[in-house]
């Protein structure tokens, strides 16, 4: 049987004979008239909607796992989510009381949330009541869709393998539907099959047999149920199928209608029911109506409190950012990812001299699809909602160089691949063992018994071995790339100059930049861990689950460019002379900043002496604050500290090698002087802004509409797999196992899980470190600016409005920064009348006492 043709292919000659397999795989992505023409198509369509797209685990992108839910309001889109994953929508009552006994839930907030609702009960009656709701929540599925989910998973499994099976699934390039009705009639588990001829020819054949005896306007509700029953693999069916670079879809495709297709006729054969379940029992429940329910009222009054004690944290005194801070020109200006982990790092650079720190979203405003040297793929190296626009590639500096790395790490992947078909091949397994298994295994024993020995001996060796920054620079001129017409998928290689120029000045504009450090630091981050299946989700968000060190390169070579410079001096950024910029990379599990420093002329190299002996302070006490987030421990002694998270990312056995984003809880906008002096915990993004620089709000609208969006998907991915980790998350690692090269399973099977595990939102299995609660942004800016920027973003008006950012505070300076808080459909409540409304109720009644505190 021939390989599907692509759709383009068939839509140029609607007359060209298809095989059936080929009309399959042609309308995976109908839409319009082609929706029009074939009903299944639309119903496809419609019931994919709800589920969020899932990417391979190796490029791991935090998304809101709810995102196609974010059209309604947040109480009864966690409500549908509920009857449709079967998943909790809010944390446990136990989460609760635990908070309120801390104090982290102010009494006054709760009060006046519980007053605002018309609820009257005390705190502990509430929580008794929400504890009775819970004891009552039913999570029973039958056992023959359990069947239904346990086979299909194990094909799923087989078919998407992307290299890590030895016996491929066969025939996997006709198409899912095709290669499954080829081996079905030896899969046990499928009654009455006992050759190919015994299920119909097509998916779409497939579908309609089993869909005959309902009526159209049912399909939908059917075809939703089926789709969000396995939600981990229908998402990464999706993610797939939207990608059009993907080369295990374009080599093994599989469409959303071929794996309906599968699963009804499963579900058809197993006695599975087809419909969802009667949700009349449901009809009267909390998401009909307009207030929130409990649990919402109860998540409201938490974050508010949490709100508050932001904005106590808040500098008042500014104003205007240019009357803030030292008046002397920075030694150095590091500019950091706005990621979490990077407020920690910036206030202990900050502490060790006259350091300028700015934050700006980690891709540093370059989409471009990077292929790093000796790279097996390029990857796209911007956020999930930016389209790469460049290719760029690392080349060779200097041929000695190179030869010298390739003699090293050719050595190296020979050796790998040696050891790896030993250990896979069923002939040579046993010799293997013989011969090399004590060498082998002492090896084990010492990664095992002294990680920390380990971890030496292979910094050693990288001693030994360039790295990339060494000998390679990214190749960013569109005319160093002799030939164009090989360009990955039509990106043009390289950027020209103006090109290059716009990506500088909206980085400087969206930071409100008006002075120039000797040296600039542009700083990606970067995660180092050893057999962790999800350490791209502590690499950089934004440069999606990749290291944001290759983007920081690419953004100091173009501002090292002279022509740069002088088309940016004509634009009003008035670069010095003595300027140089350079890239680095944080590594968030050791605290250590990477320079790279190939640029830096020698007039600069006592600047960059000090930098590094400073970074290295900062990471000692980087590092001590962070190991004691983790641990019991207090006054962490740096020095140790550095040696402890070292010994972490080369344990192969430490399931929390670092925190991630554990704990994010707000995002500030603003200039760094309104919380240089403050300690966030590491839970604030922080977004460099100058309102006085960007009078037509151009600036904040990007940041808005960019930036905003992404921390929201990380702070709702945080927020779900926390209240229900066994839905939204991917339980304990100790019980995952890596399946295909593409994700993870709980145990042996099962599917595909979707996002975060339980020890990086957990401190123990009694006591959770990240606080599930919605995003609080803050912006320093007038409000009338951001209340234009939300008029014309309806998209975004939306996430606020429904409640999936919680809480949007905008600090005015035109108005002596007085905080307004956001109340819906672009309406204010400023501080002052909040302050009323609290005195006129606390007359009127008296105040909720707060729980005795441990």
């Amino acid at each position: 049987m021939s390989k599907p043709t692509a759709k383009s292919e068939l839509d140029n000659d609607p007359e060209a004979e298809q095989t059936p397999q080929q009309r399959d795989q042609a309308d995976h992505s109908a839409t319009g008239t082609d929706a029009d023409r074939d009903p299944l198509a639309a119903t496809i369509e419609r019931a994919a909607e709800r589920v969020g797209a899932v990417w391979p685990l190796y490029s791991f992108v935090t998304a809101n796992p709810l995102s196609g839910f974010e059209d309604q309001p947040f109480h009864r889109a966690v409500d549908d989510a509920e009857r449709l994953f079967g998943g909790r929508g809010y944390p446990h009552p136990d989460v609760f009381r635990t908070a309120w006994e801390r104090g982290q839930i102010d009494p006054d907030v709760l009060a006046a949330e519980l007053e605002a609702h018309g609820i009257d009960r005390d705190p502990e009656t509430l929580l008794e009541e929400l504890a009775a709701a819970e004891a009552e929540r039913d999570t029973e599925a039958d056992d023959a869709t359990e069947t239904v989910d346990r086979v299909l998973s194990k094909w799923l499994g087989a078919f998407l393998d992307e290299g890590q099976a030895k016996w491929p699934m066969p025939n996997r390039e006709e198409g899912f539907y095709a290669a499954w009705r080829s081996v079905a009639p030896y899969d046990g588990d499928v009654p009455g099959c006992d050759a190919p001829s015994d299920l119909p020819e097509t998916a779409t054949e497939a579908l309609e047999a089993v869909l005959e005896d309902y009526p159209d306007d049912r399909w939908t509700d059917i075809a939703e149920h089926h789709f969000a029953a396995l939600p981990g693999w229908t998402g990464f069916i999706k993610q797939r199928v939207e990608d059009e670079t993907d080369p295990w879809q374009a080599e093994y495709p599989i469409t959303l209608r071929e794996y309906l297709a599968v699963r009804l006729t499963l579900a058809d054969r197993l006695d599975a029911p087809l419909e969802p379940a009667n949700d009349e029992s449901n009809a009267g429940d909390d998401s009909e109506a307009e207030d929130p329910p409990l649990p919402e009222i109860w998540l409201t009054a938490w974050e508010k409190s949490y709100r508050e004690r932001l904005l106590a944290q808040i500098d008042g005194s500014v104003t205007d950012p240019a009357d803030a801070g030292e008046p002397s020109r920075p030694d150095v200006q590091l500019v950091f990812c706005i990621d979490t982990r990077s407020e920690i790092i910036r206030r202990h650079i900050e502490g060790q001299g006259n350091y300028e720190t700015h934050g700006y979203a980690g891709f540093f405003g370059v989409p471009m699809r990077y292929q790093g040297y000796d790279a097996a793929a390029p990857v796209d190296a911007c956020p999930p909602i930016v389209d790469p626009e460049h290719r760029v590639v690392d080349q060779p500096d200097e041929p000695e160089t190179t030869a010298k790395r390739d003699r090293w790490t050719g050595l190296a992947t020979a050796t790998r691949k040696h050891f790896k078909r030993l250990k896979a091949n069923v002939v040579a397994a046993f010799p293997f063992v013989e011969g090399g298994g004590a060498a082998y295994g002492s090896a084990m024993a010492a990664r095992t018994l002294a990680p920390s020995a380990i971890a030496s001996l292979e910094n050693a060796v990288d001693e030994r071995v360039p790295s990339r920054h060494e000998f390679c620079s990214p190749a960013i001129d569109y005319d160093d790339h002799g030939d164009h017409s090989h360009a990955d998928h039509d990106l043009p290689q390289g950027m020209r100059l103006e090109e290059k120029v716009e990506y500088a000045e909206n980085a400087f504009a969206l930071m409100g930049w008006t002075e120039f450090a000797r040296l600039v630091v542009f700083t990606g981050h970067a995660s180092e861990t050893t057999n962790n299946p999800f350490d791209s989700s502590l690499d950089c968000g934004a440069c999606a689950g990749n290291p944001g060190g290759p983007n920081a390169r690419v953004l100091a070579t173009i501002c090292n460019d002279p022509d740069v410079q002088a088309e940016l001096r004509d634009r009003g950024f008035h670069i010095p002379e003595d300027t140089v910029f350079l890239a680095g990379e944080h590594n968030t599990t050791t605290d250590e900043i990477t320079l790279f420093d190939g640029a830096v002329p020698e007039s600069h190299r006592e600047d960059l002496e000090q930098l590094r002996a400073d970074l290295e302070r900062a990471q000692a006490g980087a590092a001590a604050e962070r190991l004691e987030s983790m641990t019991d421990e207090t006054d962490v002694d740096p020095e140790e500290a550095v040696a402890e998270v070292e010994r972490k990312a080369a344990d192969w056995a430490e399931t929390r090698p670092e925190w991630g984003l554990a704990g994010n809880a707000s995002f500030v906008i603003g200039p760094r002087a309104l919380t240089d002096d403050e300690n966030l915990d590491g839970r604030a993004f922080l977004h460099s802004y100058d309102w006085t620089t960007d009078p037509e709000g151009e600036a904040l609208e990007a940041i808005v509409t960019g930036p905003l969006v992404v921390t929201q998907w990380i702070n709702n991915q945080y927020y779900f797999a926390t209240v229900d980790n066994g839905v939204y998350g991917s339980g304990s690692k100790v019980t995952q196992n890596a399946l295909g090269n593409v994700g993870v399973v709980q145990g042996n099977g099962g599917d595909l899980m979707t996002g975060l595990p339980l020890q990086s939102l957990q401190l123990s299995d009694e006591e959770s470190y990240h606080q599930p609660l919605r995003l609080t942004a803050v912006i320093h800016a007038p409000v009338e600016r951001v209340t234009e920027i939300l008029r014309r973003h309806e998209d975004v008006a939306e996430l606020l409005d429904n409640g999936w950012i919680g809480d949007l505070t905008v600090v005015d300076p035109e108005r002596d920064n007085e905080a307004f808080h956001y109340q819906g459909d672009l309406e204010w409540a400023s501080e002052s009348q909040t302050a009323v409304q609290a005195r006129e109720q606390d007359q009127s009644q008296g105040q909720l006492s707060a729980p005795a505190q441990d």
